[in-house]
């Protein structure tokens, strides 16, 4: 990003994003409520255009439908998806609305039960959306994303509605997936503490300004009090573990 501005209407969300995010990267995005990290994430996948600056993802500007970048929705989002059989919601991935359309070629059954293999989701790839658990159901929104072999993967929250060990599992599962495929990743968060071991940097919205940096840099307990408008200490144990914590 180049100087770049994003208003909704006559009303800034932020300005003055100036950064580079390095290729293979594993970069969360945090922020307080009404920050704009969803717009950040929309503004990457051109569903809106900045309104000063430039912007390139993945060496060329943004545009809509860009198979390069796989998009982890957040939850409420595949809320209507209930009844749709898991494989089915995965390949939808690459035949998007057109039911029917090629979705029981040997090809696309292939690319579907290779998705669901890179999430290790087999088992459970014939069942409904609904029937499966919030852990499961976000393994198959992450294949659903992988489906068209992506160089980014963009989640907005993955993490809403999971207990402690779900979150963990989808973590680690991300972090398998940006090691072993190299595939850049831009991870929206409330909670940082189940990616403070994995992430090499962070995108942070403060003052009005999308700011980069990476982990040592960023995870201060200044700097966070500073962006949530509330006391944050930062720990860091004699084995090297870093967690936060609200006063």
């Amino acid at each position: 990003m180049h100087d770049v501005a994003v208003h909704r209407g006559k009303r800034l969300i932020w300005s003055n994003a100036t950064f580079d995010v390095p290729v293979g990267s594993f970069t969360a995005v945090i922020g307080p409520n009404g920050s704009g990290k969803s717009t950040l994430v929309n503004l990457l996948l051109g569903g809106i255009k900045p309104s000063t600056g430039s912007i390139d993802v993945l060496g060329a500007p943004t545009r809509t439908g860009n198979p390069e970048i796989g998009l982890v929705p957040q939850n409420h989002s595949l809320a209507h998806a209930g009844s749709i059989l898991c494989r089915d919601l995965v390949a939808l991935g690459l035949a998007g609305t057109r039911w029917g359309v090629g979705l029981h070629g040997r090809d696309l059954a292939a690319t579907v039960d290779e998705a669901l293999a890179a999430v290790d989701a087999q088992s459970f790839g014939h069942l409904r959306f609904g029937e499966v658990s919030g852990g499961q159901q976000q393994r198959i929104s992450i294949a659903q994303a992988l489906i068209t072999k992506p160089r980014m993967l963009l989640l907005d929250e993955p993490l809403s509605g999971l207990d402690l060990a779900g979150q963990v599992d989808i973590v680690e599962l991300v972090h398998h997936i940006n090691h072993e495929r190299g595939v850049t990743v831009l991870f929206v968060t409330h909670d940082l503490n189940p990616l403070l071991a994995h992430i090499d940097s962070l995108i942070y919205l403060i003052d009005g300004t999308p700011e980069f940096g990476m982990v040592d840099d960023v995870v201060d307990s200044g700097l966070l009090t500073r962006l949530y408008g509330t006391p944050v200490q930062v720990t860091r144990s004699a084995d090297g573990c870093v967690f936060t914590r609200t006063e």
